[in-house]
């Protein structure tokens, strides 16, 4: 049993390898997954390798066909604006929310994940940006204290974070999505529960937007 659950540890490790490169264009839309490649890369053995592409495939971002391996799947502009049309209701909800409810201490630890993506935008590291920017968003749901909301969304963003990378390429959108997140915090701060549901709805949505503009972009350039 222990070595069972050893060998799904590793299988879940490489997956989370692995989502990174889809979500951060290590691996793109349409490509072929080498296995060998990536097996002499994260040093793993093929069976984990296997394991993990199973869980991508569960999570909608790779197709595997018996006689032609693996593919990482393509995210299209109108499934763009659908998928973030149903974010900005949870992630609008949920803010509001955490809002209402946050303790003063909750929202001082906001702040310090808000002023550290600060950082890393002022230093022009769009990955650690990247990665800050999705903490705030995730600490944000948790926040709200409510389960549902919780997994439902957790679930939509395993094909959403490959395009909301994408987005911040875009560095007027990049600029744009920075000044939500303060207006975001001010309405925190002031405790303005409608204004927090507002402007969280309208950011996801403008992400929606900008993503399926960068998809389209993509579509034409193929």
């Amino acid at each position: 049993m222990a070595d069972l659950a050893d060998g799904d540890a590793l299988a879940e490790r490489v997956a989370i390898r692995l989502r990174d490169m889809v979500i951060k264009g290590a691996l793109r839309p349409g490509d072929r997954i080498v296995e060998r490649r990536l097996c002499a890369e994260l040093n793993v053995s093929r069976t984990p390798m296997r394991e993990a592409l199973k869980l991508l495939r569960q999570d909608g971002l790779v197709e595997i066909s018996r006689n032609r391996g693996a593919r990482v799947l393509s995210f299209d502009p109108v499934e763009a604006i659908d998928l973030f049309e149903v974010i900005a209701a949870l992630e609008a909800e949920a803010a509001a929310r955490f809002c209402a409810s946050a303790s003063d201490e909750t929202l001082s630890g906001l702040e310090a994940l808000h002023a550290r993506m600060l950082f890393f935008r002022a230093a022009g590291d769009l990955d650690g940006y990247f990665d800050a920017n999705s903490v705030i968003h995730d600490a944000i749901i948790e926040g709200a204290g409510n389960a549902v909301l919780s997994d439902s969304h957790s679930r939509l963003m395993l094909r959403a974070r490959r395009g909301r990378y994408m987005a911040i390429m875009d560095i007027s959108r990049l600029d744009q999505a920075v000044r939500e997140h303060e207006a975001l915090m001010a309405t925190l701060r002031a405790r303005s529960v409608d204004a927090a549901r507002a402007i969280w709805r309208v950011h996801l949505l403008n992400t929606g937007s900008s993503v399926s503009k960068a998809l389209a972009g993509d579509d034409t350039d193929a």
